[in-house]
């Protein structure tokens, strides 16, 4: 009897170094992504990157040039391909724009992540955006934008976290929470 080939392993789509970040924070503007990230890092005694200060230094150009002189299609294009390359390269804690999950490629890079949704209120999260360069604000009313937004990007985040924190507290609190979850879910 003679035994069937053996297959191939499927060719990676994208360059990758085999490592996993530890974490990866969603949430919307305002939610402490960058900062929690930080925070958490430490406490992981890993890495922390920001996709979009990585996408900032790759570029040249900082996120409302890019929205400005490209609009949101361009930028959401650069933002994916910036995000993919860190999730395939990177093993500490990342911190994803926003937006980020809108992209359907960067939903499926999320599928195998530990993904942490920082859940904001929009009131706290406006009040600590409120006054910053935030392109998809720039409307006569900002705060009702902004709770707009959120409110149509909830069921996203929602979707494709691991699990999610609530981000309203000060960042120590919210990095321990996360610690927490990210025991809890190694058992």
């Amino acid at each position: 009897m003679t035994q069937p080939p053996t297959p191939m392993p499927p060719t990676p789509t994208r360059a990758t170094t085999g490592r996993r970040p530890a974490a990866v924070l969603i949430g919307f503007m305002g939610a402490g992504k960058s900062t929690v990230g930080r925070l958490l890092a430490d406490r992981l005694g890993v890495d922390f990157i920001d996709t979009d200060v990585e996408l900032v230094r790759r570029t040249g150009r900082s996120i409302p040039e890019i929205f400005e002189s490209d609009g949101v299609e361009a930028f959401r294009t650069i933002e994916e391909n910036v995000v993919t390359d860190v999730l395939d390269n990177h093993g500490g804690v990342v911190s994803l724009g926003g937006g980020a999950v809108t992209t359907a490629g960067v939903r499926e890079a999320l599928a195998d992540q530990r993904v942490v949704y920082l859940r904001v209120s929009p009131e706290r999260g406006y009040e600590r955006v409120s006054g910053t360069d935030r392109p998809l604000l720039a409307t006569a009313d900002p705060a009702a934008r902004y709770a707009e937004l959120l409110a149509g990007r909830t069921e996203t985040y929602a979707a494709v976290c691991t699990f999610d924190v609530d981000a309203d507290s000060d960042p120590d609190t919210v990095a321990d929470a996360v610690v927490v979850q990210l025991a809890r879910e190694l058992m």
